[in-house]
């Protein structure tokens, strides 16, 4: 049984702190050591040119993410680590699926439909303001990731899920269009994974200033753990460790044993600052020994580019073949070169398989969907999209039965795909 390929990206553009720990780096990790799954993660520096126009801050970023995974104990010699610009097959993908991708896809983006959504709450006349190429096309390139590793797996928050979605429309598009070589990659959102909570209660997010990073000095880890509110319950009095900001990072990084003792400690009372001094004395003893790691790699970059420089080695051996087969898939190829003839006479002919037949026919699907985009835009669009879609549904059908025998299993095969796409609409 083949392994499966799991990608990850990482974003550029900040500090990392402990909710990208507990949230993203120590599960990645964790799940990079098992041997059922080639793991792939990389520095998404191309991605942090969209919003960041700063660029001692994404030079700055790229070093302590690359310094952190390595601190944290990524072992290169399980996994991929690269750094996405050292991959130039994944901008030659780009163009590439950029031009089997609808405009009317990337007009559903959420990202994008959340700017026009905002210009038009601004009374801006322009709903385009401020909305770069880059913005709204960023999940070809983000498709472009996924499908130059052929990754079958991509953890991602509930947000990216659309965003996998779209990248199983071009892929499909392409294998319909071209020949079936990319697979369709399937979202993984951690559902029971806890919000991990910043020093104001909401969620630890740069967007909110309310951060711990990862690896800052000790005395500042207690300074900003000092800052966490609390309630104004004072010692003695019993407290709720659920809705406790200093509990939940506490539980985050502590034994089942000590979460049940500091669990009985704040029934009996204890007192916010020793509270604060507990959760400080525990994260300080996790953390020093990667620290110390993290400020030996900050002081010999060298070390951490060489890393960086065999990821990206690594990865091409698999891209630069690929990329190849690609282009000549889409005609791009050199003037001398001869395609394979398929078997003739008595050549048995190669049956495809299992996964290889349902990858066309999901292509061939997302092909017909990308041909009738624009009746589900009808839908969409429509304030009543129940109605809407049967109303679709009943000119499509219309269609096909004034269709002559010739034209009608074509337009056939596009109703009952139809018919599938559109039941969320009308059950």
């Amino acid at each position: 049984m083949s392994k499966k390929t799991v990608l990850t990206g990482i974003t550029t553009t900040g500090t990392p702190h402990i909710g990208n720990y507990l949230g993203a780096i120590k599960p990645a990790i964790e799940a990079s050591e098992d041997a059922r799954y080639n793991s792939f993660f990389f520095l998404a520096d191309y991605h942090a040119l969209i919003k960041c126009h700063d660029p001692a801050r994404i030079a700055r970023s790229s070093q302590e993410i690359a310094a952190t995974w390595l601190a944290l104990g990524l072992d290169t010699d399980k996994a991929t680590f690269y750094r996405q610009t050292d991959i130039p097959e994944i901008t030659e993908l780009t163009w590439l699926l950029t031009c089997m991708t609808s405009k009317g896809l990337m007009n559903r983006s959420h990202a994008y439909k959340a700017s026009v959504d905002a210009n038009r709450e601004a009374g801006k006349e322009d709903l385009d303001d401020g909305v770069t190429m880059g913005l709204f096309s960023y999940p070809i390139l983000m498709a472009a990731d996924i499908l130059m590793f052929n990754a079958d797996i991509i953890p991602v928050g509930k947000d990216q899920v659309q965003h996998i979605e779209m990248t199983r429309d071009i892929a499909g598009r392409f294998n319909h269009t071209y020949e079936s070589l990319f697979a369709l990659p399937v979202a993984q959102v951690d559902e029971s994974s806890p919000l991990i909570p910043g020093l104001d209660g909401r969620k630890m997010s740069k967007s909110y200033d309310n951060t711990i990073p990862l690896f800052c000095s000790a005395d500042e880890l207690r300074r900003l753990i000092n800052q966490i509110v609390t309630d104004t319950r004072g010692p003695g009095e019993p407290k709720d460790p659920d809705n406790s900001t200093l509990f939940q990072l506490y539980s985050r990084f502590a034994t089942g044993h000590d979460v049940a003792l500091m669990r009985q400690k704040y029934q009996e009372g204890i007192g916010w600052g020793e509270a604060k001094r507990e959760l400080f004395e525990h994260l300080d003893s996790q953390l020093s020994d990667p620290r110390a790691r993290y400020h030996e790699l900050m002081s010999d970059l060298g070390a951490v580019e060489d890393v960086l420089q065999k990821g990206a080695y690594k990865a091409r051996e698999k891209s630069a073949p690929f990329m190849e087969k690609i282009r000549i898939a889409a005609g791009i190829r050199p003037l001398t070169y001869v395609p394979v003839q398929p078997e003739t006479g008595t050549q048995v002919k190669k049956e495809k398989s299992v996964e290889e037949l349902l990858r066309v026919e999901e292509g061939r699907r997302r092909a017909i969907l990308m041909q009738l985009k624009s009746l589900f835009e009808r839908v969409e669009s429509s304030d009543n999209k129940a109605e809407a879609a049967l109303q679709v549904l009943a000119e499509k059908t219309a269609e096909v039965e004034g269709l002559k025998k010739k034209q009608k299993q074509k337009a056939q095969n596009e109703l009952d795909v139809l018919k599938t796409e559109l039941a969320q609409y009308v059950n």
